[in-house]
C-alpha cells in the first residue's frame, strides 16, 4: 500500500554531498526538507538559506525530537555514520546514510541489528548502484545479454591534505577502504550477482600526517570466477573521480558516474535507464519509494553488510601486513 502523504526529511550535513542531496530532494513530488542541521547553527543557516529551506537547527538530537520530521539523510563526516544512524532509528525515524554505514564491521552489524528491531527503512547511499551507466549494464546483466568477466576500477584523487570536495579544510580523515573502496566492492557482487570469495589487498606508506595510506590496491573474486581489480590513489593529478571498465563475454564498457562508454570510448544513450540522469536523485527517490511502499529499499543495510565483512576482512589483512 502507498502513502501519498508529503514525507518530510530532515537532511544532517551542510557540505558538498548534502548539497546533492537537498537538490535531489527538491525534484521528488510530495517531499519536503524539512529542516537542516550542520556542524553549527551559523552553518546550518547559512545552508538553509542556499537551499531554501525553512529551518535550521543546531544538532541532530533536535531534529529527532521533532514529531513533523519522519525520515532523515545523513550527509555527516564518516565517524558519526554509525552513531547516528543508530540515533535515528531509535528515535522511530527512516533514515538514509551516505557511503561507507560505518568504519568497522562491529559498528555496521549493531546497525543491522537496530533496523532489523525497529522495522524501519534504513538504506546506505551505495550510489553506484543507481547511476543509470551501471543500471543499463546491469539490466543487460539481467536479461542475460551480458556476462561480467573482470571489472577493472580506478578510484583517483589528488588529496595530500585534509580538505573536502569543496576545498574546505575538514575535522576528520577520509579512508580509501572504508569509504571509496566500499563502492566498488558492493558494485562488484552486485553487478556479478555472486558472493565475494576471495580478496586480497596491499598499500602503500602511511602519510605522516593524515594517518593513512595515500595508495591501495585491491584484489577480489566471485564465486562465479568474475574478477575485479581496484586501485586508489589520493596522488594521482590528473582525471579525478572512479572510473570503471566492465570487461564481459559480450564487450567491454566504460562507466564514468551517470555516463556510459563502449571500449573505443563511443558514448552510450542511458537517459531513457530511468527518470534521471542523476545518480543521487535515483538514490533519494529509492528512499522515499521504500518508505511510502513500506518495503525494503536497494542497498538497504541487510543488502550491503556483505560488503562491510569483505573491507574488514581486508584490513585484518592490512594491519596484520603492517606489523613485518
Amino acid at each position: 500500500m502507498t502513502d501519498d502523504r508529503t514525507l518530510r526529511i530532515a537532511l544532517a550535513g551542510g557540505g558538498a554531498f548534502g548539497a546533492k542531496h537537498a537538490a535531489a530532494l527538491r525534484r521528488i513530488e510530495g517531499v519536503e526538507v524539512a529542516a537542516v542541521v550542520s556542524s553549527s547553527l551559523e552553518s546550518a543557516r547559512k545552508f538553509a538559506a542556499d537551499q531554501g529551506v525553512g529551518r535550521a537547527v543546531a544538532s541532530l538530537d533536535e531534529v529527532l525530537a521533532m514529531d513533523d520530521v519522519d525520515a532523515v539523510v545523513l550527509a555527516t563526516p564518516t565517524p558519526l555514520h554509525a552513531e547516528q544512524t543508530l540515533a535515528c532509528l531509535d528515535a522511530g525515524k527512516h533514515v538514509q546514510v551516505e557511503i561507507p554505514l560505518a568504519a568497522s564491521l562491529g559498528d555496521a552489524e549493531a546497525c543491522r541489528a537496530a533496523q532489523e528491531r525497529t522495522g524501519l527503512v534504513a538504506m546506505v547511499g551505495h550510489t553506484r548502484r543507481f547511476n543509470p551507466s551501471h543500471q543499463w549494464l546491469r539490466q543487460r546483466i539481467q536479461a542475460g545479454e551480458y556476462g561480467i568477466q573482470q571489472m577493472d576500477v580506478q578510484t583517483y584523487f589528488f588529496r595530500r591534505t585534509n580538505l573536502n570536495a569543496l576545498g574546505r579544510p575538514r575535522s576528520w580523515t577520509d579512508h580509501l577502504l572504508w569509504h571509496h573502496a566500499a563502492h566498488t566492492v558492493d558494485l562488484f557482487a552486485y553487478q556479478t550477482g555472486s558472493p565475494i570469495v576471495q580478496a586480497h589487498a596491499i598499500q602503500g606508506p602511511i602519510h605522516p600526517e593524515l594517518g593513512i595510506a595515500m595508495d591501495m590496491s585491491i584484489q577480489l573474486r566471485a564465486a562465479n570466477g568474475a574478477l575485479c581489480t581496484l586501485s586508489l590513489s589520493f596522488n594521482n593529478e590528473g582525471p579525478l573521480g572512479t572510473f570503471f571498465r566492465y570487461i564481459g563475454d559480450n564487450g567491454t564498457y566504460l562507466a564514468r558516474y551517470d555516463d556510459l562508454f563502449t571500449g573505443k570510448d563511443e558514448p552510450i544513450d542511458v537517459s531513457g535507464v530511468a527518470v534521471s540522469m542523476d545518480g543521487i536523485e535515483l538514490q533519494d527517490r529509492e528512499f522515499v519509494a521504500a518508505i511510502r511502499e513500506g518495503r525494503e529499499p536497494n542497498s538497504s543495510i541487510a543488502q550491503v553488510m556483505s560488503c562491510y565483512r569483505t573491507l574488514a576482512a581486508l584490513e585484518e589483512q592490512l594491519t596484520a601486513a603492517s606489523a613485518f
